[in-house]
């Protein structure tokens, strides 16, 4: 992933609504949720909902296909990870990260306990 994309990428995340509306869509996995579910799942106005979502595709970050009436909108899981990727690849100087250090998350230390 290059900078520009990253760039539109975090710029659609850092939002309010969009960030909501991208996390339940990772939620929902790769059936996704249809535009109408997501206003009233988050409390958003359709109108919005729908603006908010076409900033996310745009990025990148969604992708869209009609079902019958609907809309049904998926997270894009390479996208995701590409971006999860770009941000991390230079993690603790290149070295493999070791516990304790920044790049471990919680959920990776408490496996590791196991």
């Amino acid at each position: 992933m290059d900078g520009p994309k990253v760039i539109r990428a975090l710029g659609a995340l850092a939002q309010e609504h969009r960030l909501a509306a991208y996390r339940q869509l990772v939620q929902a996995g790769p059936d996704g949720m249809a535009a109408g579910a997501l206003s009233e799942v988050l409390g958003v106005p359709a109108s919005s909902m729908s603006f908010h979502l076409a900033q996310l595709a745009n990025a990148g970050l969604v992708v869209q296909r009609r079902q019958s009436r609907s809309i049904i909108y998926s997270a894009d899981y390479g996208a995701m990870n590409a971006l999860m990727s770009y941000m991390t690849e230079n993690c603790c100087g290149g070295a493999q990260c070791s516990p304790g250090n920044a790049c471990d998350s919680p959920s990776t230390e408490a496996k590791d306990a196991a």
